[in-house]
C-alpha cells in the first residue's frame, strides 16, 4: 500500500495524473467560441432539403448583445428573404420571444419550440449562450463524427435545462478534446424524445475566433429531413439596448 501510494503521489507531481475539467467550465469554453464575447451581428441564409432535394430557403439578420443581468444574449432577427417575409422581425429578451409584422404593426408571443424553416425552430436561430440555460451534469471522453465524417477525439456532455428560456429539455453535446470546439448535439424533449441531431462544421476565422459557419441540423425521427444554417457577414456594429424592447420593434431601423 505505501508504494502504490508514493507512484500516485509521483503522478501527480508530475503532472501525469490530474482531475477532468469541470462540465460546466467545458460549456462555457464551448459558448465562447460559438458565440463573440461583445455584441455582434451576422447574416443567416437556412436551406431546407428533403432527401437531398432543396425545398426552401430564407435568409436572416441576427443582432444579438448579452445582458447587463444574466450574461444571456438578446437577439433580434430581421427576415430578408423570400421578399414576402422582408423586415419581419424576431425578438428575444429573457423569457420573452416576440414576432413582429410591420405590414399590420402587430406582435405575437412566440414560442422558442416552434418551427421556423424545415428543422429549424426559432430557438436555433437567435444567439444562446447554452451554459446560461442548462447545467452540465456530467462529462465523458468518447470518440465521435464530425460533421465533415472525420473521427474526433470528444467530451460528450450531459445538459439539463434550468431556466424557464431554454429551447431543450436536455442536450448532449460533444466538444472537441483539444480545443473545446463543439463537433455534435442531440437535444431532447421533455418526454426524452430525440428532436433533432446538429452537427456544428466549417469552422473559419471569425471576430478573432475560429468559429463555426455552419450547422446541420437533422430530424430526429427522419434522417432525410436536413436543414443547413450557414452564417457569414460577422461584424461588430453599435447595438443599443433600447432595440431589445418590444415597443421599440415597430422604429427598429438597424442601418
Amino acid at each position: 500500500m505505501r508504494s502504490r501510494h508514493w507512484w500516485l503521489v509521483l503522478l501527480v507531481w508530475h503532472g501525469l495524473a490530474h482531475p477532468a475539467q469541470d462540465p460546466q467550465e467545458l460549456l462555457v469554453a464551448s459558448d465562447a467560441i460559438r458565440n463573440p464575447g461583445r455584441p455582434f451581428s451576422v447574416k443567416l441564409t437556412l436551406t431546407e432539403f428533403d432527401a437531398g432535394k432543396q425545398v426552401d430557403t430564407s435568409v436572416l439578420e441576427s443582432f444579438a448583445r448579452a445582458r447587463d443581468d444574466s450574461g444571456q444574449f438578446a437577439s433580434i432577427v430581421r427576415f430578408l428573404m423570400p421578399p414576402r417575409d422582408f423586415g419581419k422581425l424576431m425578438l428575444r429578451n429573457g423569457d420573452d420571444m416576440w414576432f413582429f409584422d410591420p405590414n399590420t404593426k402587430a406582435s405575437v408571443r412566440l414560442s422558442p419550440q416552434q418551427r421556423l424553416l424545415g428543422q429549424a425552430s426559432n430557438g436555433d436561430v437567435i444567439t444562446v449562450n447554452l451554459a446560461k440555460d442548462y447545467l452540465a451534469k456530467s462529462s465523458t471522453e468518447e470518440e465521435v463524427t464530425d460533421g465533415e465524417r472525420r473521427r474526433r477525439n470528444s467530451t460528450k456532455l450531459t445538459l439539463a435545462a434550468n431556466t424557464a428560456s431554454a429551447t431543450y429539455a436536455s442536450v448532449e453535446l460533444w466538444v472537441d478534446a483539444e480545443n473545446n470546439r463543439p463537433i455534435k448535439g442531440r437535444f431532447f424533449a421533455e418526454s426524452g424524445r430525440l428532436l433533432k441531431t446538429v452537427y456544428y462544421r466549417r469552422y473559419e476565422p471569425q471576430l478573432g475566433k475560429d468559429r463555426p459557419t455552419e450547422t446541420v441540423i437533422i430530424d430526429g425521427l427522419n434522417p432525410q429531413s436536413v436543414t443547413l444554417i450557414r452564417y457569414s457577414e460577422f461584424a461588430t456594429p453599435t447595438i443599443p439596448q433600447t432595440w431589445f424592447n418590444r415597443e421599440h420593434l415597430p422604429n427598429f431601423r438597424p442601418n
